[in-house]
Parts: C-alpha cells; sequence; structure tokens
C-alpha cells in the first residue's frame, strides 16, 4: 500500500478537527481492502461515473466504485501528476477533463498496483456512464478498453421547462418537476440496466431490498439537511467546508448502507454538540464564504489560508447543501424505481444547467449569511462552466460579489497556491471589507 509523506513541495494538509472526518476516512480504506478481497476472489466489479444510479448495484449487492471519488483520492494522494504525465507520453491530450480521465490515466501505470492508492484500482469487469457530455463516454470506453472491462452507457435527458425552487419540490413533488415522458424512459432505462446486471453478474434484483437501500439513503439525506441548516443558523460557524467535504463525500459514494446512515447522524450530533458548546471553528469569524465548484482535492488546506488573517471562513459547498436538497425521495414504496429516475435525472439540471443551479446557489447563499462567493472553474471540463455568467450574474445583482479563477480540481501540476490566496485575498479586501460586505 502506498502511504506518502509531505515534503517541502507539497502543500500542508488540511486541519480536519471532527472525528467522523477521521473516522469515514478509516472506513473508507477498510472498505477498499474488502472490496479488493471480492474482486480478488472472482466477483464482478463495476466502476461508477457519480451520475449513475448506483443504488441498483447496492441493492444487487455488486462492489462498485464512484469515478469522481477515485479521481479526488488519487488528488489526495498526489499522484495525479505522475498519471497525467503517463496520459501525455501515450499520446493523449494534455487537457482532459481530470475527473473523467484520472482513472483512464492510472490504467497507463504498470506499477500501479505497488505505488498507487490504496494498491491501486483493481480491475473492473463493468464500467457504467450516462451521455451527459461529449468526451466523457468515450474516456470511458478507453478505460474499459484498458482493463477488459464491458462498457454499458446509459441515455441521458434534459428538461424542457425550468420549474420554480426545484429543491422544494424535488422530495415529493417529482411528477411536477420534471417532464412525464423524461421519467418514463429513465424508469426504462433502469429496468434495462437491471437486465443487464442480472445477465452480466448473475445476481437477481430484488425489489424489497431495493427499497430498504432508497430508505436508507433518505435517512443519511435529512441527517445532512439537519447538519446544512444547523450551520446555516449558527454564528460563527462550528465547522468549515474541510471537515464537512471530507465527511460527506466519500460517504455518500457508500449510501444506502447502514453505515453510511449511522455516519450521517454521528456528524450531525457531533456539529451540534460543538455549536452547543459554543465551540466554533474560527472564533474571529467576521465573513462567511461560499465555495462554488469540485473541491481542490490536492490542497484543501486553501480553505483554511484566510481564517487567521481575515476571519474569512469557507462555510458553504455543494457536497453537503446537495445531500440535504437534491437525494431525498419521500414514499419511496410507492413507485420505487420511479423515486430514484427523478434522483439521478436531475443532478446535471441542478449542477450545470442555469437558472436550476443559479437560483439555487444565490437561495443557499442567502440562507448561510453569505458575504463572498468563490467560485472555481475549470478550464478542462464543459460540465463545470455551468453557467458561470449567470450564476455571477444573479449573485452579484443580489448583493454578493463573486470570485471567479480556473483551476483544476485533481490536477496540480499548474496549481500555484501563492498566487490563487493573493487572488482570494484581494478579493477579500476589494470586494468584502471595501465593498462593505460584512
Amino acid at each position: 500500500m502506498n502511504e506518502r509523506k509531505n515534503t517541502a513541495n507539497e502543500p500542508p494538509r488540511a486541519r480536519k478537527a471532527l472525528k467522523a472526518t477521521a473516522v469515514v476516512s478509516s472506513y473508507q480504506k477498510e472498505w477498499f481492502t474488502g472490496l479488493r478481497a471480492r474482486v480478488e476472489a472472482g466477483e464482478d466489479f463495476a466502476y461508477l461515473n457519480a451520475d449513475v444510479p448506483m443504488e441498483i448495484l447496492r441493492a444487487m449487492d455488486i462492489p462498485f466504485v464512484v469515478n469522481q471519488w477515485w479521481a479526488a483520492i488519487c488528488s489526495a494522494k498526489r499522484m495525479a501528476p505522475k498519471y497525467y504525465g503517463l496520459l501525455k507520453e501515450a499520446g493523449y491530450r494534455d487537457d482532459l477533463c481530470s475527473y473523467c480521465a484520472t482513472a483512464l490515466a492510472e490504467s497507463l501505470d504498470p506499477d500501479d498496483k505497488l505505488s498507487g492508492p490504496w494498491g491501486g484500482l483493481p480491475n473492473p469487469t463493468i464500467a457504467i456512464t450516462r451521455l451527459t457530455c461529449d468526451c466523457q463516454s468515450k474516456i470511458f470506453e478507453l478505460f474499459a478498453a484498458n482493463h477488459g472491462a464491458e462498457l454499458y452507457v446509459m441515455e441521458n435527458t434534459v428538461p424542457r421547462s425550468t420549474p420554480s425552487k426545484w429543491w422544494e419540490l424535488a422530495p415529493d413533488r417529482w411528477e411536477d418537476l420534471y417532464d412525464k415522458d423524461r421519467l418514463d424512459s429513465a424508469v426504462e432505462d433502469l429496468r434495462e440496466l437491471i437486465a443487464f446486471l442480472e445477465t452480466k453478474t448473475g445476481k437477481k434484483f430484488d425489489m424489497k431490498k431495493f427499497i430498504e437501500v432508497m430508505e436508507l439513503v433518505n435517512e443519511q439525506e435529512y441527517w445532512y439537511k439537519k447538519t446544512r441548516d444547523l450551520i446555516a443558523e449558527t454564528r460563527p460557524a462550528p465547522v468549515t467546508v474541510v471537515d464537512t467535504i471530507n465527511a460527506v463525500m466519500p460517504a455518500q459514494w457508500q449510501r444506502g448502507t447502514r453505515w453510511a446512515a449511522d455516519h450521517a447522524g454521528s456528524l450531525y450530533e457531533e456539529i451540534k454538540a460543538l455549536a452547543d458548546e459554543g465551540r466554533f471553528a474560527v472564533p474571529n469569524e467576521k465573513h462567511r464564504l461560499m465555495w462554488l465548484g469540485r473541491g481542490i482535492w490536492h490542497d484543501l488546506a486553501f480553505y483554511q489560508r484566510f481564517e487567521e488573517k481575515y476571519g474569512a471562513v469557507f462555510v458553504w459547498s455543494m457536497y453537503l447543501a446537495m445531500g440535504a436538497d437534491a437525494y431525498i425521495r419521500n414514499n419511496v414504496q410507492s413507485d420505487p424505481l420511479r423515486a430514484l429516475a427523478s434522483r439521478y435525472i436531475g443532478m446535471e439540471d441542478f449542477l450545470h444547467m442555469p437558472p436550476w443551479n443559479s437560483e439555487w446557489f444565490l437561495s443557499e447563499a442567502r440562507r448561510n449569511h453569505i458575504d463572498g462567493v468563490v467560485y472555481m472553474v475549470p478550464e478542462n471540463c464543459m460540465q463545470a462552466v455551468e453557467g458561470s455568467y449567470f450564476i455571477k450574474k444573479i449573485m452579484e445583482d443580489a448583493g454578493i460579489p463573486v470570485l471567479i479563477f480556473k483551476a483544476d480540481p485533481v490536477d496540480a501540476r499548474e496549481w500555484n497556491r501563492e498566487t490563487m490566496t493573493g487572488l482570494v485575498e484581494d478579493f477579500i479586501e476589494t470586494r468584502i471589507i471595501m465593498g462593505g460586505n460584512k
């Protein structure tokens, strides 16, 4: 196994204060070891994109790893520069989307099982993605070929109308949220996926087990909703995004398990205890910041560089807030597959399509009393651009200043922490402090 130590050329490690954050890190390593053992014993193993309905595989007890989580692990272990060097040497473009292509790049490393994170990614037998952008399915196709896996591609649809306040409709009124034929199509997609997995793995889909998975997901996300609301209401904040991102993002890919639901509950109870005891992450909190975009997995300490000097605290990220608003589906027993369809077909809308995302971001900024928004837009992912002009405009029209900068969440080769720190410091000084957003 590969455990790398920090060096003078690497950024400092982020300070993580919560027990729940340490627990999820330890659990992930233990779970990954167990997954590897199952794969080595001959079980089918799936590699999924984040917007694939993983609840189906959970109910069928098919081991899987989620693409975006694994890319974050590779980045946190500082492996991305090596992997992207291999990709370049192999003749691929040097600006492929890092989230999608990290595992493809890793598959080119002949030493991966010796030097890769936690012993490297086991060889998948199945790779599943959706047609949500022009390059994602091709990257998955190349990845699957390198591992000898079977590729399965799901359809993607887009809305014909934009309902107001989707986050209020999603838990109970998904028939009002989406076009009927869009939901019908998604349910058929799920049935086809189930048939493929049954044929490929020999395992049978059990509706009773599936309902249990869906209800466990609801339990987990309700805890996240309580946690999101608690942080929004508490000033100074009891925690920052460094702890919530690290506690929530990995656990979301364990959703549908008893462990994940219990962990979400323990996260809330731990944060509530801090708030009740008057123990705050940054006692001199003066400015509350919202982070838009993916996490900077190779430099999570970046979020903490503005606390002592300015009392500027990152209190919001999409990871906790999406759990609170996008995943919950009540009354799943009435039509479990349709409930799941309504969960996953909207992920691209919620995150990447204005005004779905822009109105939600503004609502969350107001709920959390945000003084300024720092917004990272990757240069190599069209989805992650996500209507940045409209997001910036709706925020600033509401009096909330926005800093947009370009960087890569996974590939650290061009990341300059001093330059990026300077950009945010200037933003705090000129747009928040001098601009009167206190």
